[in-house]
């Protein structure tokens, strides 16, 4: 790869970076190529962008965005990485799961990730990514919150009504 390509796979990378607030870091170094191929094929149906790049380029890409903000992040690049971009910050946690339950494996393992500017270091942080809330969930959790009590107080006044039309025995 000559200076030219390697400055546009970092090119690529700050956008990719730069368009999505969270990324994961995972190795697939012992996965199949059918596997791979596999795991692309779920990524794309979730609208999660997989790619794979060099660590150098990783690194070079985040560092001239912000080298501060991705500095939990630096350390994970090592070995084969691919990157997983997606809006939601839970989806390619519940990728790499599934597909792991599915091939009966713990691979892809989970490096890092980088959700709602915190980061996330190492496989066993998987668990808490899958249970994370999206937005739209944490908007759904307060409207019920909201109707809950409204609920009642019309249950309570149909209550009543219904009490004063019956006519005492």
């Amino acid at each position: 790869m000559n200076k030219e390509q390697k400055s546009e796979v970092i090119e690529l990378l700050k956008s990719k970076f730069t368009q999505y607030n969270n990324f994961y870091i995972t190795n697939t170094e012992s996965l199949t190529v059918e596997q791979v191929n596999k795991l692309r094929r779920v990524c794309f149906d979730k609208q999660v962008e997989m790619k794979v790049a060099k660590n150098t380029l990783i690194r070079k890409a985040l560092e001239s965005l912000d080298a501060e903000k991705y500095t939990g992040v630096y350390e994970s690049l090592n070995g084969v990485t691919a990157l997983m971009f997606s809006e939601s910050p839970k989806e390619p946690a519940l990728i790499l799961s599934s597909f792991r339950k599915e091939s009966n494996t713990d691979k892809p393992v989970l490096k890092a990730a980088f959700v709602a500017d915190e980061v996330y270091t190492g496989d066993n942080q998987l668990a808490a990514l899958t249970r994370i809330k999206t937005k739209n969930e944490l908007i759904g959790d307060v409207i019920g919150l909201l109707q809950s009590p409204a609920k009642r107080v019309i249950a309570a006044l149909l209550e009543k009504a219904k009490k004063e039309e019956t006519p005492a025995e």
